[in-house]
């Protein structure tokens, strides 16, 4: 029998600058044995999420998962465009830790209450390369924050973030300098690979980078990691 998965997020799901762990998680499954739908949207925060659930709940699915919050992270950080982005995004508030809580608990709460899926919420990929640096602990505060809602909400909580963090480490990888990814800085990777035929992991390699290409959007390895964790967390256990 075929299981239904509907993966809700931003640009990480959307893969448009990442590589796609739909695909890479349908092929970790037998044939036929999934059917994917993606709802993504690039530069979605968790706000944006909520308001737009009535396409996941209209057809509900066997199973939910729900890798957002990126954005609400690196929205706490120095240097990031908030203004900008609330305005492109029609916030209605600055983002905080609090209303990213609020509206992700929102989001879960009506995947409950209007279908019958297993759902589960993935802590955040880890933001850049250093572990010790502002981003990457945004990514873990956050991370935490996602957490406690999995546990309010009794749903399944899978450890990207912790399973990103033990690859990391067990690499040593370099500790590349976080830099924000920049509007212009990815259409030059939509250029790359669309002038150069170069590949995002070579994009990856060139800027020393083991997980991201640019420290957010997910290489092969970092895609291959959320692929992992939805399938040993809610398929292959809850199959």
């Amino acid at each position: 029998m075929t299981t239904r998965v509907a993966c809700l997020g931003d640009s990480l799901t959307r893969a448009q600058l990442s590589v796609d762990y739909l695909d890479l998680l349908e092929r970790r499954r037998p044939p036929g044995d999934v059917r994917l739908a993606r709802f993504g949207v690039n530069g979605d925060f968790a706000h944006n999420l909520l308001r737009r659930l009535d396409a996941v709940v209209a057809d509900p699915p066997e199973v939910i998962t729900v890798l957002i919050g990126t954005n609400d992270a690196r929205a706490s950080l120095a240097g990031y465009p908030v203004e900008q982005v609330m305005q492109r995004k029609r916030l209605p508030e600055r983002p905080s830790a609090g209303w990213f809580q609020q509206c992700l608990g929102a989001v879960v709460a009506r995947l409950r209450a209007e279908t019958d899926a297993r759902i589960g919420l993935l802590s955040l990929p880890v933001l850049g390369q250093q572990l010790d640096g502002p981003a990457a602990r945004a990514s873990l505060a956050y991370s935490r924050l996602i957490a406690e809602v999995a546990a309010a909400e009794k749903v399944a909580c899978l450890p990207l973030h912790e399973r990103q963090t033990e690859e990391l480490r067990r690499a040593d990888a370099p500790p590349v300098a976080y830099r924000e990814a920049t509007p212009a800085a990815s259409v030059g990777v939509l250029l790359q690979r669309a002038v150069l035929r170069r590949g995002l992991d070579a994009i990856s390699r060139r800027r020393g980078l083991l997980l991201t290409t640019d420290h957010i959007h997910q290489n092969s390895c970092g895609a291959a990691q959320v692929a992992e964790v939805i399938d040993t967390g809610l398929l292959t256990r809850g199959g």
